[in-house]
C-alpha cells in the first residue's frame, strides 16, 4: 500500500526555504506576532489541509515566497483570495476551465519536456528559457485536470521544466535570485509526483545558491535536504556521485578544499563500484558522469593550489568531453587558463582564455564567461604584456563592457 503523501506542496515550500521542521514554521510565523503551534502546521500538511485564516494565509504567502495560498496545497475557498500576492485577471469571455485530461496529454507534455532538455545543449539560452517557461506554465494549468498515474506523469514532467528553467537561469543567464523561486516551483512539482530523486536533484542545486554566495552552513542544510531525499530512492551511484561534486563545489567556493578533494574521492568510488553506468541514472539526469566529475576534480584542484594535477585532469577533461559539451568546455577552458595564470605562464593562460571565448560568441554560457574574468583578474601583473592587450580586445567588445558594468 502506497504512504499518503499528505500536502506535499507545503512540505516543500517549507524545506526549500530552509524551515526543516514543522515547529521551525511554527516559530517563524509565531515571531512574525501570530500564534501558531507546531502541531497547526501538522495539520496544514496533512492530506485534507484545513484552510488557514486570511492574515495565516497573508503571512504564509509572504514567508514561502509564493504567489497564492493555492500554491501551498490548499484549496480555494472563502478568504482565499485574501492569501494571493499576485492575483490573475479575470478570465476572459471565452475562456472554460480545462476538461479532465487524457493519459495522451501527460505524454505529450512529457515529450515536450524531454525535447526542451535535449535542445539546452545547443539553442541559445536567452532563445530557449521562454519557451521552457511557458511550457512550464501549461503543465501547471493541466495539473490541476489530472489524477493518479497522469497526474504523476504531468508533475514529474513539470518538475523537470521547472529544473531546466532554473538552471538556464542560474548557470547559463547568471540570475540565482530567479532561480532560487523556479527551484521552489519544481520541489512542489516533484512533491505532487511523489518523485524523491527529481527531489533530491532538485535540492541539490538549490544548494548552488547559498555555496556560490560564501554562505557553507546555508549550502550544507540544502545538501542534508538532498541527501535525505536521495535515501528514498533507491538513487543510482551516478545521481549520488552528483551529490558529491555538488557539496565539493560548494566547499571550495567557501574555501574548504581538503573537504572538497574527499567528496570528490568519494563521488569516483561511487561509480568505480557501480560501474558509471548511465543507464542506471534517471533519463533527466544528462548533465553528469565520469568525465564531467574530472571536470569538478580539475577546479578543486586548482583552487587548492596543486597545479601540476589540475593541468593533468583539465587536459584529460578536454580529451573525453562528448562533443556536444561545449559549455562545459568553456568552463574547462577557463580552469586551464587559470593554472597557467597561477604558474606563472600568461601567454598559455591568454591562449586557453581566447579559446573560451570562441566558444563562448556560439555557445553563451554565463558560467564560463566568468571563469575567463577571473583569469583576466589574475593577469593584472602582466597588463601590458602583448598577450593580455589581445586578450583584453577580446573581452572588453563593447556588449561585453556593458555586461560586466550590469552585473
Amino acid at each position: 500500500m502506497s504512504r499518503p503523501l499528505g500536502n506535499a506542496r507545503l512540505r516543500a515550500a517549507r524545506q526549500a526555504k530552509g524551515y526543516r521542521s514543522q515547529q521551525d514554521l511554527a516559530d517563524a510565523l509565531t515571531a512574525s506576532g501570530l500564534t501558531v503551534s507546531g502541531r497547526q502546521v501538522r495539520r496544514w500538511e496533512s492530506d485534507n489541509p484545513p484552510l488557514p485564516y486570511p492574515d495565516l494565509q497573508r503571512a504564509l504567502v509572504e514567508l514561502l515566497g509564493v504567489t497564492s495560498i493555492e500554491d501551498l496545497g490548499f484549496p480555494a475557498g472563502p478568504g482565499a483570495d485574501a492569501g494571493r500576492v499576485l492575483r490573475t485577471p479575470p478570465a476572459g469571455p471565452m475562456t472554460v476551465p480545462n476538461a479532465i485530461q487524457p493519459a495522451s496529454a501527460a505524454s505529450a507534455f512529457a515529450a515536450v519536456t524531454r525535447a526542451h532538455r535535449r535542445l539546452y545543449w545547443t539553442v541559445a539560452p536567452a532563445t530557449l528559457h521562454p519557451s521552457v517557461a511557458a511550457h512550464a506554465t501549461l503543465g501547471g494549468a493541466l495539473l490541476p485536470a489530472t489524477a493518479g498515474v497522469i497526474r504523476r506523469t504531468v508533475a514529474s514532467a513539470l518538475a523537470e521544466s521547472w529544473l531546466l528553467a532554473g538552471r538556464i537561469e542560474f548557470f547559463d543567464l547568471s540570475e540565482p535570485g530567479r532561480a532560487r523561486e523556479t527551484w521552489l516551483r519544481a520541489l512542489q512539482a516533484a512533491g505532487d509526483a511523489d518523485d524523491a530523486l527529481l527531489g533530491a536533484a532538485i535540492l541539490a542545486h538549490t544548494a548552488f545558491v547559498p555555496g556560490w554566495a560564501g554562505d557553507r552552513a546555508g549550502a550544507a542544510e540544502r545538501m542534508a535536504m538532498a541527501r535525505t531525499s536521495a535515501r528514498r530512492g533507491p538513487a543510482s551511484a551516478e545521481l549520488l556521485a552528483w551529490l558529491d561534486a555538488v557539496e565539493a563545489e560548494c566547499e571550495t567556493r567557501c574555501g574548504n578544499t581538503r573537504t572538497a578533494l574527499n567528496l570528490i574521492a568519494h563521488g569516483e568510488d561511487l561509480l568505480a563500484a557501480g560501474g558509471d553506468d548511465p543507464s542506471s541514472s534517471p533519463d533527466w539526469m544528462d548533465w553528469f558522469s565520469a568525465v564531467r566529475l574530472a571536470a569538478f576534480k580539475g577546479n578543486v584542484q586548482l583552487r587548492a593550489g596543486h597545479l601540476p594535477q589540475a593541468r593533468e585532469t583539465l587536459l584529460g577533461v578536454m580529451a573525453d568531453l562528448p562533443a556536444d559539451a561545449d559549455k562545459q568546455m568553456t568552463v574547462v577552458l577557463g580552469d586551464l587558463a587559470a593554472v597557467e595564470a597561477a604558474a606563472g605562464q600568461p601567454e598559455a593562460a591568454c591562449d586557453f582564455a581566447i579559446r573560451a571565448l570562441d566558444l563562448l560568441e556560439t555557445h553563451w554560457y554565463a558560467t564560463g564567461m566568468e571563469r575567463v574574468r577571473e583569469v583576466r583578474r589574475e593577469l593584472a601583473q602582466w597588463q601590458g604584456e602583448p598577450c593580455v592587450r589581445a586578450l583584453d580586445d577580446r573581452l572588453f567588445s563593447w556588449s561585453a563592457m556593458l555586461s560586466a558594468l550590469a552585473n
